[in-house]
Parts: C-alpha cells; structure tokens; sequence
C-alpha cells in the first residue's frame, strides 16, 4: 500500500462520551453494564438509534453495542437519554477504564456475574489507572473458558476446578479466588504500566509478554481453547448472529419483546429465555449460513478510512468460501474487524480494488493485487489461488 492510502490509527476505541466522528457520522459505543441489556434498555436504545442516529447497531469485537450516523448536535440530549436508562459511566476516564468483557453464558450470582461485577465497580473508582484505550479485561469462569480467542489483555478464567489470572499472551497463570481476582487482576495492570508495557501510552499485554515473559508467580497451566460459537439454542436462550455485526435499530426492538438481550464478541446476541425468535431483518438464525464465514467491516462510505465498499463484496463472495475457512474483508490496512491473522483476506487498496492475503493480517504481504471487485465476483476461485 502507497504511504498516501496509509490508515490513521487512532490508538483509543469511541465510547459514548468519547464518540468517534465516521463516514456516516458519530459512532457512540455503549458498554452495556456485564454485557447485558434490559427489555427496557433495549428498547430505549433502538428508539434513541432512530431518532438521534441512522437506526443502524452494531456489535463489536469486545461486546459493546455501536450506535451509528449519531447527529453531532444531538449527542448531548442521547447521553442525558442513555443516562437515564443506566448505561452511561460517570465520566470518560471511568468509561475507558471499565473494558471488561465476560462470557454471556454467566449465570446470576455464578464467579463470572460476581468477579465482573466487582472488577467492573474497581475499574470505575480506579481514578489513578492510566490504561491504554484498547486494554481490555476478560472473566470467563465457565465451566470451560469460551474468549480464549477474543482480544484481552488480562484474563481471569477457569482451569478445572480452579481460577487462574492469566496475563495475555501466557500459557501459564496464577491460582486466584473469587474473593482475591480483582485485586490480584488490578495488580497485574498496574506492573504493566510499571514494566513499560505503555510507554506512549498504547501497548498491549501480549507485547510485553513476548519481550520480558510472565510473572514468576504465574505458572499455573491454564485451560485449552476450542469453543465456536453458533446460532441456536443454549441453556440461557438462544443465540442469534447479526450479518456483519450489524442490525437496524427495529430488530433490536423486536427482539426485546422476547426477553433481555446479552450482548457477545462473536457479533451474535443471547436473547434470555428465549426457545426460538421470529425471522427479523439482518439476523442468521441457520448454523450453515455461508455469512457467518465472513467477516467484513463497515467499509465506504460508513468508514472515512476505507478506500472501498466491503460488505457488498462479502455478501456476494460468502456461498464461494471455502468449507472450514474464514474469509476477512477489510476497507484498509488497520483491519479492525479481525485485527488478527486470517485464513483469507481481502484488504482494500482502492475504489473496488483490493488485495489478497492468505493466512494473514489485512497489512500483510498480498499473494496477488489490485483484484477488482468485479473481477472477484466473476471469478470467486481467485480466492482458491495459492492454497
């Protein structure tokens, strides 16, 4: 990619008191308290979307809900709004701070319900924790950990019968209680800072890992991954995925009148109690959709760093993906819907051109380049290529 079309990396993720300004205006994301959101509050919610945005969510990587095309002027009246239904922190600081993901197969009162709720009440008073804007807290105290695969830079998970505090990027951990992982997790974060894992102010736990290694103490073996997620049944109720992550502001609002809605990083939602839902606009509900294959971002023009449109192209290109692949369409080199590597990637490099990665990040080294998207859907096989 030329140094012109090079992204800008922000380095912070949008909050709702912090938004990011996109293509189709203000995104403010909401981090729904344990990832969860009332009848009521999903409701409120889809009638804010509508009325002060463009009536589009999305569900992100970490379990937060996006509202999208927010009004500049408007977004002082959506937080007294959003305040009033209990999804606001007390401040932008407390906001950043409270990065805390848990699995939505928690149960009340279980060690996952306990621990978040209890980190997430710590992280908001800790005034004098200066964390970079991405740093993240997984709780994931399952009978088998279930985010192994989602990005967090301090985990607290169960192995056996035991919890175990796992910094990012470790194979080992350290035995905790439910009494001590939040101290013992606020710890960890504070010999990040101490060690140098931020000395810019950005940095991520697994980096700091990879140059000095894990604490001394943490050499308990943590528990093996291997958990996807699918559409259907659970014991909670039932799991819906969301095309692309995203759905109009009319289905959250439907899916309300069949109980609270848990928010999830597979851009799925966990309607509780539910033993099925109605067919609704933008929700694959078919564990074999050819969509849940594809990951795609918001692309142009909903993007002002995309240098084309991608979810198009991805729809069209999902029924040609290979069985058992994943396929990543980003709009720019930062991929910010799969930041990670990718069996397959199409990263844009222009208006409806792109490039293709095999087994890579959307910044990678291409195997072929300036694919035209029409030259894609003409011939899908070129996906094939180099395998």
């Amino acid at each position: 990619m030329s140094a012109a079309a090079e992204p800008t990396v922000y380095g912070w993720c949008p909050g709702a008191l912090r938004p990011m300004m996109s293509g189709d205006g203000l995104v403010v994301r909401v981090r729904a308290p344990l990832g969860k959101l009332s009848v009521n509050q999903a409701r409120g919610v889809a009638r804010l979307s509508e009325e002060f945005g463009n009536g589009l969510l999305d569900i992100s990587a970490r379990a937060n809900l996006q509202m999208r095309g927010i009004r500049e002027e408007a977004h002082a009246e959506l937080i007294k709004a959003l305040r009033d239904l209990g999804l606001i922190d007390p401040d932008a600081s407390a906001e950043a701070r409270r990065n805390v993901l848990l699995t939505p197969f928690w149960a009340a009162g279980d060690d996952t319900h306990a621990i978040a709720t209890d980190l997430s009440a710590a992280l908001t008073a800790a005034a004098d924790l200066t964390l970079p804007g991405k740093f993240g807290f997984a709780v994931d105290c399952g009978d088998a950990p279930v985010l192994q695969d989602t990005a967090a830079d301090i985990r607290i998970e169960r192995s056996g019968s035991t919890l175990i505090l796992r910094a990012d990027g470790s194979e080992t951990g350290k035995p905790v209680t439910r009494g001590s992982a939040v101290l013992e997790a606020l710890a960890l974060a504070r010999c990040f800072l101490e060690q140098g894992g931020a000395p810019d102010g950005r940095g991520r736990m697994h980096r700091l890992i990879a140059r000095r290694g894990p604490p001394a103490a943490h050499a308990a073996p943590s528990a093996s991954a291997g958990f996807t997620a699918k559409p259907g049944p659970v014991p909670a109720g039932t799991l819906a995925a969301l095309e692309f992550g995203q759905m109009p502001a009319g289905t959250l609002a439907q899916l309300a009148d069949h109980g609270s809605v848990r928010l999830t990083p597979w851009r799925m939602l966990l309607v509780e109690g539910a033993a099925s839902l109605p067919p609704l606009p933008g929700l694959i509900q078919d564990a074999t959709d050819p969509r849940l294959q594809v990951i795609a971002c918001t692309g142009a023009p909903g993007c002002l760093q995309a240098l084309s449109a991608t979810r198009d192209l991805a729809r069209d290109l999902a029924p040609h993906v290979p069985a058992r692949t994943k396929l990543h369409v980003s709009g720019c080199a930062k991929g910010c819907a799969s930041p990670g590597t990718a069996p397959l990637t199409l990263t844009a490099t222009g208006k409806n051109e792109f490039s293709l990665i095999r087994n890579g990040t959307a910044a990678d080294e291409p195997l072929k380049t300036r694919l035209s998207a029409d030259a894609l859907r003409a011939a899908p096989e070129l996906l094939k290529e180099g395998s």
